[in-house]
């Protein structure tokens, strides 16, 4: 259920910030401070970041924030992490607290990639840079686009199992498992779709996970009881792989299907090592959270930067899984 908005920055919750990244959390009231408000210089000679979160139980996301840090110490930049418990009201309250404190930029991973526009649009206007990182927010308030092509991520993967069936001489019968309340998403799977259905496969069923593992897995459980014949499920995030292999797991399915999603977890390799999980998209979130702190310095010292940084994908499976295990123990 969605929270009563937070109407203060000292309500941020810093994501285990390094002492020395970690910012007061003393706010100014939404009277606003005028001197905070038009604050445009950084404090005390640093940069002074807020990253927008969208919640810290995923791995995907502390990872993202781990890169993010380390980018701050290594520029000498001051963060400060919001979470917003997937909750899409905080994170447009948040945007707007860092602006009123007169911070010089803002990263966001949005929820909403429409909903949050205003917001991003008043923070441009007040002079701070805005960087989307991630989600895709299509608008001129956004001075850098930091993540993943997921269009060509969704082709990649789809090229990836078409590759697959012809190696194993099957044709796919595919049942998606999604999050349709999430524009990347979608993406995702819009293109994977298009890639395997040009080579043969018939897509029988999307279902929606609603981007939470238990969603998920009640989803993919609905799916597997439904479609019989289907020898391949998609799986177009986190939560939804996640409840996905679950699924699977729990009926019983790992010789009737073939699992392919995005982002790696410990469950996922359990489940390359079984068998059953044959191609998992992982993006690189520490390096984006690197490369969105890093633009945000660029931008607020001046420097011109590229409007889209692109961070590619890996497609792990059994033969190149081994590097990845140390991370998802």
């Amino acid at each position: 259920m969605p929270r009563t908005p937070r109407t203060h920055l000292r309500r941020l919750t810093v994501a285990a910030l390094a002492p020395d990244l970690a910012v007061g959390a003393a706010a100014c009231s939404r009277e606003g401070d005028s001197t905070a408000t038009k604050a445009k210089a950084t404090t005390g000679g640093k940069v002074r970041i807020g990253l927008v979160q969208i919640n810290q139980q995923a791995i995907f996301f502390n990872q993202m924030n781990d890169g993010a840090k380390a980018a701050a110490k290594k520029t000498g930049a001051t963060l400060t992490v919001f979470n917003a418990n997937d909750d899409a009201v905080q994170q447009n309250q948040a945007v707007q607290d860092f602006v009123q404190q007169g911070y010089d930029a803002v990263i966001v991973e949005a929820i909403d990639v429409n909903g949050i526009k205003p917001a991003l649009r008043a923070a441009s206007k007040a002079g701070v840079k805005v960087i989307a990182v991630d989600g895709i927010i299509d608008d001129p308030a956004v001075d850098v686009q930091v993540g993943v092509d997921n269009a060509a991520a969704g082709k990649q993967i789809g090229a990836f199992v078409n590759d697959y069936d012809s190696t194993n001489k099957v044709t796919a019968k595919v049942g998606v498992v999604g999050a349709l309340n999430s524009y990347i998403q979608n993406l995702r799977k819009d293109n994977f779709v298009s890639t395997v259905k040009a080579k043969g496969a018939t897509v029988l069923q999307t279902v929606d996970g609603k981007n939470t593992q238990e969603g998920a897995a009640t989803a993919a459980e609905n799916l597997l009881t439904a479609q019989k014949g289907m020898n391949t499920v998609y799986a177009t995030g986190e939560p939804a792989l996640l409840g996905t292999v679950a699924a699977v797991k729990s009926a019983g399915a790992q010789n009737r299907v073939k699992v392919f999603g995005w982002d790696l977890t410990k469950q996922a390799i359990d489940g390359i090592d079984a068998g059953y999980v044959a191609g998992v998209v992982q993006q690189d979130p520490e390096t984006e959270g690197t490369k969105a702190v890093d633009a945000a310095v660029s931008l607020v010292k001046g420097e011109k930067i590229a409007k889209n940084i692109n961070v590619p994908v890996t497609i792990v499976t059994e033969k190149n899984v081994d590097p990845y295990r140390s991370i998802f123990k």
